[in-house]
């Protein structure tokens, strides 16, 4: 039946452990467990979500599904060549969007406004030196992520910007993540309290970083696996958990954090 298609399929795992209070420290003794997935055809880039609805992202759309039936609610309309991840700022999906694989490369923040998924431009930086494939909000300030691809991966760089889009700082990554994403490069970035957790294209890792007090090196602070297939992340409101992508399966994927047992 149609209904069955788009039902939840939910896979708990070690149903006897807990999950950390909201707002345990990311470096605590926790991992990542799969905690449920969403079948969606548009799952190719990146998931998103709010309180009540979960949002798989593609090249050229987003579409919106409940979180509860796993129902397709609606799509984007506006134009759209490449989007990336997708981060909820002030109830709207501020989406990277890039003209990916063309040169010069031209990026902009694209804005979906989950009322009328409407999709629009919130900024656009023309040619940056990269292809924009995250945008944040955190501390007061804008964090962007310029991707470079191939042998040029090594040059992918963080860049901060005030309210005015004025850029206030830039650091590249550390030589113990680079050497991981093979010819791709980054996909995806959160906050998660004072840590920046990140993934790349195609690996169920997430990068767990931190912006130097000196120098223009991110440190690394360690990695942990993680239930998606890289592509983009995103916080999960609802659960204080995750929610990524599988894309080969096109699923949204729910992450929690699970304290691991006591040996």
């Amino acid at each position: 039946m149609k209904s069955h298609r788009f039902a939840v399929c939910i896979l708990l795992y070690a149903s006897s452990l807990s999950a950390p209070a909201c707002g345990d420290d990311p470096d605590g003794d926790f991992v990542w467990r799969l905690d449920r997935v969403i079948p969606a055809l548009e799952a190719h880039q990146a998931a998103a979500a709010d309180e009540k609805f979960v949002y798989a992202i593609t090249n050229r759309l987003v579409a919106k599904y409940d979180r509860n039936s796993g129902k397709r609610i609606a799509v984007s309309t506006g134009e759209a060549k490449h989007l990336n991840s997708g981060f909820f700022h002030e109830k709207r999906l501020l989406c990277a969007h890039s003209n990916y694989p063309q040169i010069p490369e031209s990026s902009e923040v694209k804005v979906l406004d989950p009322r009328t998924m409407k999709v629009t431009t919130f900024h656009d930086f023309e040619d940056y030196g990269g292809s924009l494939t995250w945008v944040l909000r955190h501390d007061r300030s804008w964090w962007c992520n310029f991707a470079k691809y191939g042998e040029k991966n090594a040059d992918t760089f963080l860049a901060r910007f005030d309210d005015e889009w004025q850029e206030t700082a830039r650091w590249k990554y550390p030589p113990e993540v680079i050497r991981q994403i093979g010819s791709y490069s980054l996909s995806g970035g959160l906050w998660r309290k004072d840590a920046l957790l990140v993934t790349d294209h195609d690996h169920g890792m997430l990068y767990q970083l931190r912006v130097p007090k000196d120098g223009d090196v991110l440190e690394f602070i360690g990695q942990r696996p993680a239930p998606f297939t890289g592509q983009g992340i995103a916080v999960d409101p609802a659960t204080n958990g995750l929610v990524g992508i599988n894309r080969a399966k096109k699923h949204i994927v729910f992450a929690t954090p699970v304290a691991q047992p006591s040996e």
